[in-house]
């Protein structure tokens, strides 16, 4: 039994009083504010932990790859199993084939779990997952049909492996003595159900540590917060308040003060050498509120005064891709991924046929099914007006098969996932871009290396062979050539590429296009030059970002652009401001914004197009009479 060690909290910092509560044997929650040093603090955690038990073993999960890294470059120990949370339940429960089969034919044959279906069979057998050599796999797709899981999916399995096989939590609990768990409130439930019930059924010893803000739980799936698992009844959590800001200057945090709802409330460091003092005083800073009745972002830049081509120290924060498609002017591509209406049609078409139970036969052309379901073509909707402005590419995709077409899949996340905030950033493991968007950007990572004079490995890269002074003749032409591409379409600038050698079409690219044929015939038209400006901001080279994007970044001046995008149903800035609304929607709005204001290390800008009076009033309030600003009266 684990002799208990008492706490002041009024004599202990935060370090101490996690330590003390480690020494007990008892779970932990660091909550802290944005800019606090909650990573600090969980890097400082396991140090002294390997100090007192160099021997045991420490496992630490985090939200994404970057982060993993984070960890792993401040604690460089063999004991130490730093990933993201999906990695690390799947290779706790890879290894029991058997048992793995048994739990996903019980989740798509249980209706209470509609997320895990597939068509056909139905129900499940018992022994179909054996038809696959390789059991069940865990990609960065997914075809459950196949015995393939994405990471939705691994979160249900593994969910259910722990509470069906107690065993596993004795086998976890001895592998690792420590678990410590970062940014939790973006862990979904089902994760957290792991740790703080299912480990209930062993009483083994493993303590169980999390770090984070709820005021930062902007992703759906996520916790939020560890409100029902607080207290001190065995296997529950404690609460440890790390109340301090070493990011933000004293306007930004006092501003975030207001903008909190859960009562934590932060004062500036102790510390006089934390990042936002000088000279042992914390920073002033600057926060301005504007506004306008004028949608254009030129004059609140202009107003502003900032260096926005510095794209490291200055972000203009958007809430979606869509806002920023324009402004960096990738809107065809966008379009393409995101708001593709035949395929929106095709997934009309498959909802009914399902829910109708229509029989389709398997010679039926796309074009043959819509006359059999009688899909009316009208100006009215999303779909019909694309049809009519598009009537050659409906022909085309009219002529396709319906059984072939039916699987046509896409997604903005094929275009857009794996978005770096800066050109120093690594991309994270697991992106879910398409085999064409991973082959545009290689190509262009290529003609990066060798404008970046990085020829070795460019030449490590491309394989591309160099035996005289005529070839790096040709080579520097030809590299100029696809950086001034003009109007070259992307099939174009592919091909080309693979004829000087530069990039060549693989076997992933060559699936692509005969497995994604309809989205290939899109892409291949639209120009390089405009894939380039994707290019850019995905690499960070441009200022802008979304809001969700910039989680954990920071830079020396944010904007945030107040503009719901079309997302009213999610999130209602205005009505943030009015503090009204529907309950759900007022907290995301709260929390992205509050995350948002508090990425700044210097200077913060919003920007609010034609607020009404009672805004205008609520934004006086909390940044200040003389930080509210029309801009329309400097025009």
């Amino acid at each position: 039994m684990v002799k208990e060690r008492l706490v002041s909290c009024k004599t202990k910092d935060e370090f101490q009083q996690i330590m003390e509560h480690i020494h007990n044997g008892h779970n932990f929650l660091l909550s802290g504010g944005a800019g606090s040093g909650k990573t600090f603090s969980l890097v400082q955690v396991i140090k002294q932990v390997i100090l007192e038990n160099p021997t045991a073993e420490i496992a630490c999960m985090t939200y994404t790859n970057a982060a993993v890294k984070e960890i792993e470059e401040r604690v460089n120990h063999n004991n130490l199993y730093v990933s993201t949370i999906h990695d690390f339940l799947w290779d706790n429960i890879k290894h029991y084939k058997q048992e793995l089969k048994k739990v996903l034919v019980g989740l798509l044959n249980n209706e209470t779990v509609p997320e895990l279906t597939i068509e056909t069979p139905n129900p499940v057998p018992d022994e179909y997952f054996d038809q696959f050599e390789n059991g069940i796999q865990y990609k960065e797709y997914l075809r459950i049909k196949e015995g393939i899981i994405s990471h939705d999916e691994v979160l249900y399995v593994a969910n259910k492996m722990f509470h069906d096989y107690p065993k596993l939590c004795d086998v976890l609990k001895d592998k690792f003595k420590y678990i410590f768990i970062d940014e939790y409130p973006d862990t979904n439930s089902k994760v957290v159900s792991i740790f703080l019930n299912h480990f209930k059924s062993s009483e083994k010893l493993c303590v169980i540590g999390f770090f984070g803000d709820a005021m930062q739980s902007i992703y759906e799936d996520g916790i939020g917060d560890l409100n029902e698992y607080l207290g001190e009844e065995v296997g529950h959590v404690r609460e440890v308040k790390k109340e301090q800001n070493r990011r933000n200057p004293r306007l930004v945090y006092e501003l975030a003060n207001k903008l909190r709802t859960d009562g934590l409330l932060q004062t500036h460091s102790l510390d006089k050498n934390a990042p936002n003092m000088v000279n042992g005083v914390v920073k002033e800073g600057d926060i301005k509120f504007l506004y306008s009745s004028n949608p254009s972002l030129e004059n609140v830049r202009n107003s502003l005064g900032w260096d926005f081509s510095d794209s490291k120290e200055t972000k203009e924060l958007n809430l979606t891709h869509n806002l920023i498609a324009d402004k960096a002017k990738f809107r065809t591509l966008m379009d393409i991924y995101d708001k593709e209406r035949l395929i929106e049609l095709k997934n009309v078409l498959s909802r009914r046929i399902k829910d109708e139970n229509i029989t389709i036969p398997d010679t039926a052309s796309f074009g043959d099914v819509i006359t059999q379901l009688n899909y009316q073509i009208s100006d009215r909707n999303a779909i019909g007006r694309f049809i009519n402005e598009h009537l050659d590419l409906y022909k085309i995709a009219c002529s396709y098969s319906f059984k072939i077409f039916r699987q046509f899949y896409v997604s903005k996340d094929q275009l857009l996932d794996d978005k770096k905030q800066d050109q120093d950033d690594e991309n994270k493991k697991g992106s879910k871009r398409d085999n064409l968007i991973k082959h545009l950007f290689k190509i262009q990572n290529n003609i990066f290396l060798y404008q970046k004079k990085k020829y070795n490995e460019f030449l490590r890269k491309t394989n591309y062979k160099i035996k005289s002074i005529e070839d790096k003749i040709i080579l520097k032409q030809n590299i100029e050539s696809l950086i001034n591409v003009g109007d070259r379409s992307i099939e174009e600038v592919i091909i080309e590429a693979n004829r000087y050698g530069i990039c060549l079409i693989d076997e992933s690219l060559e699936k692509f296009q005969k497995e994604n044929e309809y989205l290939y015939n899109r892409v291949k038209q639209v120009k390089f030059s405009e894939f380039q400006k994707l290019y850019e901001y995905l690499e960070g080279y441009t200022p802008f970002s979304t809001q969700h994007k910039v989680k954990g970044a920071e830079f020396n001046n944010v904007l945030v652009i107040l503009d719901n995008g079309g997302w009213n149903n999610s999130y209602n800035f205005e009505n943030m401001f009015l503090e009204s609304g529907n309950a759900n929607v007022l907290k995301k709005s709260q929390k992205i914004f509050y995350m948002c204001c508090t990425r700044t290390k210097e200077n913060l800008g919003v920007f609010f197009h034609s607020p009404k009076p009672a805004v205008i009033s609520k934004a006086i309030e909390w940044f200040g009479d003389s930080n509210v600003k029309n801009i329309d009266d400097n025009c």
